[in-house]
């Protein structure tokens, strides 16, 4: 068993650690409170070829795989959850479902301007009434001649409102169940009848648009179907196997963060003539940060691998979510009471990791869901 990591994947995350800390951790907090999405940072990153890791050369990617990007959303994590999610819905949930179920038309015209950083993407499927039973959808789309007609409300889409092109999901046959959902391609810039309706303010990652999205006669080409009509909620399965592997990383990354600024912190500080590390309460819960974050990197690493390797990780990557979620809202809480006073100021960071875990905790399959997707698997 191997755990050191290929030389490329550590230039990479080397790479990445650098831009993190020159470019993003300046400005983290600045574009938190001013509820601004950087689309500087996404340009800068699309000039370091990281917009498209895990996708294809030949479609504009940089032929990585899920470990590499695993890496990568975790750095970013660590300075900015807002610069993490948006990044990593915009690789697993809008970029990613092209490559595998796609056509070569589709893949050049949606996924290379994707992979290539010409924008970023989104990806549609909770509404208003579903929650955590995703697949009961009111949005419809209705054959029309050589069209769709596409009508409904998307609710918490990620980057809806700067993206360049959004995977929606959508019924195309009412009385087939889970088997009359379908995915198609809408371009925000240029289809009629897709408007964002709400930008929504949240706890935390707000540097991150969260969007409520509406389709009133939304009319699509046939080209814009993504696979075959009713293969939706396959895609949608396989779909998030690689996206929790994502939210792994990223609340990985958060963790990261807010550890190192309780250490730090810690090791300056001192009372009654020591640093605030030597005394047995901070420095265990030091201690306890350390290995939650090991044994949720490990889990995340695994899930990756397993992932590249074909292996079938509904377990896994269920498993990777739940477990550094979890160690990604504890990390952040304890790094705020290890900063005291000072921790719930917006001086310093823990506060703003501690708002942006939560959603972790919440997206792409609640905590309760992933335990029943866990229970699934072990036959429960």
């Amino acid at each position: 068993m191997e755990f050191d990591l290929p030389e490329e994947h550590r230039m990479i995350r080397e790479t990445v650690r650098e831009f993190c800390d020159q470019e993003i951790a300046p400005i983290a907090q600045e574009i938190e409170e001013e509820h601004r999405y950087p689309s500087e940072i996404f340009d800068a990153l699309a000039e370091l070829d990281m917009m498209g890791v895990p996708i294809e050369e030949e479609h504009g990617g940089l032929s990585g795989d899920q470990l590499m990007y695993a890496l990568v959303t975790e750095e970013l994590g660590r300075v900015s959850g807002s610069v993490g999610l948006s990044y990593a819905a915009h690789i697993s949930l809008a970029s990613k479902p092209i490559e595998l179920f796609g056509t070569s038309e589709q893949k050049e015209r949606w996924l290379r301007p994707l992979a290539e950083g010409e924008y970023i993407g989104s990806w549609a499927l909770t509404e208003p009434g579903s929650g955590s039973d995703a697949s009961d959808m009111a949005t419809i789309a209705e054959k029309d001649g050589n069209e769709y007609v596409l009508n409904g409300t998307k609710q918490f889409i990620t980057n809806a409102s700067e993206a360049g092109s959004i995977l929606v999901k959508a019924v195309t046959d009412p009385d087939a169940g889970y088997d009359g959902i379908s995915t198609f391609i809408v371009d925000p810039q240029e289809d009629d009848g897709f408007e964002v309706t709400t930008l929504w303010d949240k706890m935390g990652l707000n540097a991150s648009p969260t969007c409520e999205i509406t389709f009133t006669d939304c009319r699509l080409p046939e080209d814009r179907l993504l696979g075959a009509e009713g293969e939706g909620w396959e895609q949608t399965k396989k779909t998030l196997d690689g996206g929790r592997i994502s939210i792994a990383a990223l609340s990985t990354g958060l963790a990261q963060g807010a550890f190192e600024a309780a250490r730090e912190y810690a090791t300056e500080r001192e009372q009654f003539g020591s640093p605030i590390s030597k005394f047995d309460a901070v420095r265990d819960m030091i201690v306890s940060m350390d290995r939650k974050i090991e044994r949720s990197r490990l889990l995340t690493h695994k899930a990756a691998t397993m992932y590249d390797e074909g292996e079938d990780v509904t377990r896994l990557s269920a498993l990777a979510k739940l477990d550094a979620s979890e160690t990604s809202r504890e990390v952040a809480e304890d790094a705020v009471q290890v900063l005291g006073g000072y921790g719930y100021t917006t001086d310093f960071a823990p506060q703003r990791f501690y708002r942006d875990a939560k959603l972790m905790e919440i997206g792409e399959g609640t905590s309760e869901i992933q335990r029943l997707v866990l229970g699934r698997e072990l036959g429960l």
